[in-house]
């Protein structure tokens, strides 16, 4: 049976998946806005907070990565940690974060595209699925082909696209005379309950800084490696993202529910500053988006392509094609889902469903980053190498975590946005009852999935 392509991948290309995964350029082109929509002049606060938050999250995924290099990632952390049943979970959950993010970004390409081609005078009249259905076919042709051109590219294109944002930033800053704006330092305006709500889409900005994890048998010296690119890209993006929330909310002269409004926050900003600069910004945008939608699909395929060699799902998922050593049926299997499901919703705003989607991945994500904050401690005390700092660390994921939950349910958030997070656990329960239905009908998969397990701690 064909393996994936060990030792093929760099630092650079690993933190390569991160980055495109975490797609920098989105937040100030586009989720800025949805954020101040519920935070108003405290979205930099946010931002700092799901930092921090992240960054705690980032340290226990890295104590994982450091010590178990896996495609299946999270699925193969949490196993080896807390048992298969919260394994298979944790996969099953990250396989909705990813398509989800895929999705969303789709979806953001579109936008982008549009606001691009109307910078420079050209109506792109398409319809919504017909482009949904162009972005899947090339995310698909590139992801099918070697994970080395899938990385490059995405590190490329996020490079050109965050260079691009940060000159309008300076721009803006210096239109103000870089003159602080107390009305966001003193959180004019907001309120504990919208900072609360706003963080799960604040941490969706994040999500994806892990996603190198998922290239741990295609990299070289994974277990420093892929560590070092999660931290990085956590931190950076962190940055980035306080820098550009706060300069886009003075833009808007702090008017919270004008930029709450806006399709296009950057755009908007430019027009203001000098028209000249909002092609380029759309231009990076839709490259970076695209970027981000390619590293997700990546990341999905990796991690269906793990549970269907321990035959959770269809064992076709866990086939690897012969010559480009990338796993093609998975990835197909996304690219499919990808589209149908953008397909589907074509005729809502397009700022809406991206926004859902991206709601939607975030509940994945923020139930694998509590697990791993469990699953880190766990497997150090196992290994003998637990130091206090390592409790610190999990105990504050989980924290942050469990804050994240709580905030996006309550208080309510307004429909459809309340209903989410019980579609969420539904789509868990699903996942648990197949589990459990594939434990009574052929007891042999979690017997091997157990042994396999065993097998690798004991060979490391």
């Amino acid at each position: 049976m064909s393996e994936l392509r060990k030792d093929s991948l760099s630092f650079f290309e690993a933190l390569g998946q991160s980055v495109a995964n975490v797609s920098p350029t989105l937040t100030p082109a586009l989720s800025v806005a949805v954020v101040a929509s519920i935070a108003g002049t405290a979205s930099w606060l946010v931002f700092f907070m799901c930092t921090v938050a992240l960054f705690m999250v980032a340290l226990n995924i890295a104590a994982l990565a450091g010590r178990i290099p896996a495609a299946g990632s999270f699925f193969i952390y949490v196993s080896r940690s807390l048992g298969p049943v919260w394994g298979v979970l944790s996969g099953w959950a990250m396989l909705a974060a990813y398509i989800f993010t895929a999705m969303a970004l789709t979806v953001a390409t579109s936008i982008f595209a549009k606001t691009f081609c109307a910078s420079i005078g050209i109506a792109l009249a398409l319809p919504n699925w017909l482009i949904y259905l162009a972005v899947s076919v090339l995310v698909w042709l590139l992801a099918t082909r070697d994970i080395r051109i899938s990385s490059r590219i995405g590190l490329t294109l996020e490079a050109i696209s965050v260079a691009i944002i940060l000159a309008v930033i300076i721009v803006t800053l210096s239109h103000y005379h870089f003159k602080p704006d107390t009305a966001q330092l003193t959180l004019k305006g907001s309120s504990f309950g919208g900072v609360a709500q706003a963080i799960v889409f604040g941490i969706f900005s994040f999500v994806g800084f892990e996603s190198a994890a998922s290239l741990g048998k295609e990299t070289k010296n994974p277990k420093v490696t892929i560590p070092k690119a999660i931290i990085w890209t956590a931190i950076s993006s962190g940055i980035f993202f306080m820098v550009t929330s706060y300069a886009i909310t003075q833009g808007f002269g702090d008017n919270a529910a004008a930029l709450g409004a806006s399709a296009a926050p950057l755009g908007d900003i430019a027009n203001k500053i000098g028209k000249w600069m909002t092609a380029p910004v759309y231009f990076g945008a839709t490259v970076s988006s695209f970027a981000c939608a390619l590293a997700s699909l990546n990341s999905f395929g990796r991690m269906l392509f793990s549970l269907g060699r321990y035959q959770f799902v269809h064992n076709s998922m866990g086939l690897v094609h012969k010559t480009r050593r990338t796993p093609f049926v998975a990835l197909s299997a996304g690219a499919v889902i990808n589209f149908v499901v953008c397909a589907i919703f074509s005729a809502q705003a397009e700022t809406n469903t991206y926004g859902w989607y991206g709601t939607l991945a975030s509940y994945g994500f923020i139930a694998v980053y509590l697990l791993c904050s469990i699953a880190a401690p766990v497997l150090l005390r196992r290994t003998g190498e637990l130091k206090a700092k390592h409790v610190v660390f999990g105990a504050l994921g989980v924290v942050f975590m469990l804050f994240a939950l709580g905030g996006s349910v309550y208080p309510v958030p307004a429909a459809p946005y309340n209903y989410f997070p019980y579609a969420f656990l539904a789509y868990l329960l699903i996942g648990f009852i197949w589990f459990s239905y594939i434990k009574l009908r052929s007891p042999q998969v979690l017997a091997g999935i157990g042994h396999d397990l065993e097998a690798a701690a004991a060979a490391e």
